[in-house]
């Protein structure tokens, strides 16, 4: 125990103080380069205006901002209902909670990671990728990792195929009934197609994307999967994961991230 002439401070204070810092630093980066960032922003300086008028004892503006305050818990839940979703993804996730060879490099929250899927065919994805790209043809690609998003594959049509590349050439091909939307592959298998997903309301995206690219940004956020963007004006390919866009991925580079993360 540390003894000053004003306060006394005990092991456990520092160690309080330690684990706020700690969530502090990972709600930053929890909601960097979101909308919501703003957000929390505003709410961290309305609470801090609520301590130094009640300091003052300015008990009209006191009252007010407290009861602001008061029910702080439940506009928090309604503005950062996706940011707590994808907090309670990461919690729950099995290589944090389930994995045999834990560790407390693992517990630390920058070093969380979500589960890897199970083995992916990954080569006729990347071909029927090649093809699309080089014939122009805009597609998006949902791989679904830990969750299988089931709920996403219901907004679409039931495929339940193996990967093949002529499949998803002919489900991206611009006449067929299918290319509008995303197709979902979950546990090597293309779970459906034409699938809705949610856009992403980043103010940092680039204008010049359009809503493919935002869908499958959007999802990056909303779950742990990673999305391939094909581009119908270049027919660049992008990828999305855990909210980061990386536009005009090589074949190579891509090809080395899907092994990474899929088995």
């Amino acid at each position: 125990m540390i003894h000053f002439d004003f306060l006394e401070i005990r092991i456990l204070d520092l160690l309080d103080i330690f684990l706020v810092a700690l969530l502090i630093y990972f709600l930053y980066r929890l909601l960097k380069g979101t909308i919501a960032f703003n957000i929390f922003m505003g709410i961290i300086f309305i609470y801090f205006l609520w301590w130094l008028v009640k300091f003052l004892k300015m008990e009209m503006l006191s009252s007010i901002l407290g009861q602001f305050i008061g029910v702080g818990v439940i506009a928090l839940l309604i503005v950062f209902q996706q940011e707590i979703r994808k907090f309670l993804l990461v919690i729950g996730q099995q290589n944090i909670l389930a994995s045999r060879h834990l560790s407390f490099h693992d517990l630390l929250p920058w070093n969380w990671r979500f589960g890897r899927a199970v083995a992916l065919n990954y080569q006729e994805l990347m071909k029927a990728c090649k093809e699309l790209s080089q014939a122009n043809t805009g597609a998006l690609i949902v791989l679904a990792k830990a969750s299988e998003l089931k709920g996403f594959a219901s907004t679409g049509t039931e495929i339940n195929a193996d990967i093949n590349s002529r499949l998803l050439l002919s489900i991206f091909y611009k006449n067929s009934p299918l290319h509008d939307g995303a197709v979902i592959i979950a546990k090597n298998r293309i779970s459906a197609a034409s699938c809705i997903l949610p856009l992403s309301d980043n103010p940092n995206i680039p204008s010049g994307l359009g809503l493919r690219h935002r869908a499958g940004i959007g999802m990056s956020e909303q779950s742990d999967a990673l999305v391939i963007i094909i581009s119908e004006q270049t027919g660049k390919i992008a990828l999305a994961s855990n909210g980061q866009f990386i536009p005009d991925i090589s074949s190579q580079k891509l090809a080395k991230i899907l092994e990474e993360n899929f088995f």
